[in-house]
């Protein structure tokens, strides 16, 4: 039987794919490097690119290959088969990395190319990519004595199956909860979208009215606008308790221990290379230098937006009393009432902006914004094999009609699909025999789908979110990079990684953007200026508590890393609840479990590093603020942004890249102005 992850193929064959080929193929794609490796070192007694690290590059390259559509696969078509095809994988891919990394020959050989004569005539990525690598093979464990070795490789390989058990609780928890309702008296104030959409669910499985699930479109819709406010208590509790030991399920997939266990490997994993905490460990690979200086970053934040979050709630809570008669507040009633204050004070409606903004219009608008800024055409790719008939594939080429690019496009939730929305590899760009391997991304979302005959319409800020996975793709697919190590986002510091889609959001902002992104879904007739007008004047509406709420995850993610105490454990409650009383102006209930669901810390990649979200929003807001000075579709600027952030990918440090292109190091000041909380000491 042939294997198709076996097989080189210029587009993943997803339709070929089945669970039985996952673990022969990935087994056999390790042995083969195994004995490329050992082959490598044998042959060779001086080290070279071409017959070290070009080699290497080859056999990593083809493991990418393999794992990336299995990867992609289990988060977006999740079933029993495939999830357990990919975690028998993980110890498997967990022992390899390690052995790689502790490989003390290898990383010998690493050695001797950057102390020979060869690595001065090397350029500036792959310097930089032998400089990572040393630096990586020391945070492998390589400098370990092997008792510590093995523990460093038990360690590893029980992290990652944690990470996947982590998630996988979060989408079981999620799947398992939904509510039918056949009295549409019961959800009123529900947009007539969001109503189609549960219609929509409830027959799919045989049922009359509608069904109510913890897909994130749906949650938000009835947090938004459903009257009943029993209803909405309801939907809140199971949202927020998933993968706990409170709520509908509680104990059913509970995360629990996983994340003590998590916390507690972490900590001793730090300790095993000689940091004394995992924060310490995580700031090895990012642009801050140390823990005292992401918490006075983030403590700097929150001095000047508490006081402007504070000031959101109040005039919440005396909008809700004065024009609904609430008395006070609960967790449930927050984006309810909100959109209530929204409307009033700015006449503007979610729901009507939606009218602007349907899918088919939004997605090549986008396309049509890149063609401005940097010259490059997109289209859509015929006959390409997907995993949803949701799912579109697209080309990027560039002014001299050479391809830059290919990527997937997954816009709408779904059973079975993790929620969330991310960019991904699936091929990374590097100089083969003359000829560049095209590289190709899938960007996820999750909105709400299609209802009916009439297209998906999306809110304003899943606009924002499709555009900040598009900065992702973006620096991905327009690297110039040809090697692997500093390819697209690789080898960039992961507190800079924001950047390119941080900045991206910035142009759903701008009119002249929104010329080619909106349009009524039924007329086609532009956003009107007085609407536009609203928006940008609701635009920093409770700016200040959105601030806070961001300081509270990012606070509270570095500090249980950082003061993780064996003796004590983790203390997740104990310390959110002091990050709460620090940053916080609104008490959510004491069944709140939101750690049991933050899969960005415990199930991906932002452990001790989700502070990187408003690090690299002071870079993007600093780096757009040079369009605003010389012009939105500025072409110079364009250029000079591509050049400088997008095709330098992880070639060089990421503050050289930004103070290349921005003529200086980064300021905080665009930031606060655009986010609208400004001090006495911070000029308009």
């Amino acid at each position: 039987m042939t294997n198709p992850l076996l097989e080189h193929h210029l587009f993943p064959p997803f339709s070929q794919i089945r669970p039985e080929h996952v673990e022969p193929a990935i087994e056999q794609i390790l042995e083969d490097n195994r004995r490329t490796v050992a082959r490598l070192l044998e042959e060779n007694t001086r080290f070279t690119w071409d017959n070290l690290i070009r080699p290497l590059e080859d056999m990593d390259d083809r493991l990418d290959r393999a794992w990336s559509p299995v990867r992609h696969l289990n988060s977006v078509v999740n079933t029993e088969a495939l999830r357990r095809a990919y975690n028998a994988c993980l110890p498997k891919l967990s022992e390899y990395a390690s052995e790689l990394g502790q490989n003390t020959r290898l990383f010998q050989a690493h050695q001797a190319i950057v102390s020979g004569p060869e690595y001065q005539e090397l350029d500036r990525a792959q310097k930089k990519i032998l400089r990572d690598a040393l630096r990586d093979f020391k945070l492998a464990g390589v400098a370990l004595a092997e008792k510590d070795k093995e523990r460093f490789r038990e360690i590893e390989q029980r992290l990652s199956e944690l990470s996947s058990k982590f998630e996988e609780n979060v989408l079981d928890a999620t799947n398992a909860w939904s509510k039918h309702v056949t009295d549409a008296n019961a959800l009123a104030g529900l947009p007539d979208t969001a109503l189609a959409v549960a219609g929509q669910a409830a027959s799919a499985k045989g049922l009359d009215g509608w069904l109510l699930t913890l897909e994130f479109p749906c949650y938000a819709a009835v947090m938004t606008f459903a009257d009943d406010r029993a209803l909405r208590e309801e939907v809140y509790q199971a949202f927020v308790t998933r993968a706990s030991d409170q709520g509908p399920f509680a104990g059913r997939w509970d995360n629990t221990r996983v994340m003590e266990e998590i916390l507690a490997l972490r900590h001793e994993k730090a300790r095993l290379l000689g940091y004394a905490n995992f924060a310490e460990l995580s700031l090895a690979t990012k642009m801050a230098d140390t823990p005292r200086q992401v918490l006075d970053f983030l403590q700097q934040l929150a001095e000047r937006s508490k006081p402007v979050a504070e000031r959101d709630l109040a005039e919440l809570r005396e909008y809700a009393k004065t024009h609904h008669g609430l008395p006070d507040l609960e967790a449930w009633d927050l984006m309810y009432y909100s959109e209530k204050l929204r409307q009033y004070r700015y006449q503007l409606s979610q729901e009507e902006v939606k009218q602007y903004f349907p899918a088919t219009r939004v997605v090549p608008g986008m396309f049509e914004v890149v063609e401005k800024l940097y010259g490059f055409s997109i289209r859509e790719l015929a006959d390409v094999d997907v995993w949803h008939p949701d799912v579109r594939c697209y080309e990027i080429r560039d002014r001299q009609g050479d391809i830059r690019g290919r990527f997937y496009l997954d816009l709408y939730a779904r059973p079975k699909k993790r929620g969330g929305a991310w960019m991904d590899e699936c091929i990374a760009r590097r100089r083969l025999e003359g000829q560049v391997q095209i590289p190709v991304a899938f960007l996820t979302c999750n909105f709400t789908p299609p209802a009916g005959d009439d297209p998906a319409l999306l809110t304003h800020d899943e606009v924002i979110t499709l555009f900040h996975e598009f900065g992702h793709g973006l620096h991905h697919l327009l690297t110039r990079v040809d090697y692997l190590g500093a390819s697209g986002i690789r080898g960039v510091e992961w507190d800079a990684v924001e950047l390119p889609s941080q900045f991206m959001e910035n142009f759903c902002w701008q009119k002249e953007a929104l010329a080619h992104i909106s349009g009524h879904y039924r007329t086609g007739q532009p956003l009107p200026d007085a609407l536009f007008d609203k928006m940008l004047a609701a635009r920093n509406f409770q700016a200040g508590m959105m601030m806070v709420r961001q300081l509270e995850f990012s606070l509270f993610d570095f500090r249980i890393h950082l003061e993780y105490d064996p003796a004590q454990g983790g203390r997740i409650y104990q310390i959110l609840q002091q990050v709460r009383d620090q940053v916080a102006v609104f008490e959510p209930p004491k069944f709140n479990r939101f750690p049991h669901s933050f899969s960005h810390i415990f199930g991906g990649g932002y452990a001790a590093g989700y502070y990187s979200y408003k690090w690299a929003e002071v870079l993007s807001a600093d780096a757009f603020s040079r369009f605003e000075e010389e012009g939105v579709f500025d072409p110079a600027t364009g250029r000079a942004f591509l050049e400088h952030i997008l095709e330098t990918g992880g070639s060089r440090p990421a503050l050289e890249s930004f103070t290349e292109f921005r003529g200086r190091e980064p300021r905080i000041d665009a930031l606060l102005r655009h986010s609208g909380i400004l001090d006495e000491e911070t000029p308009e």
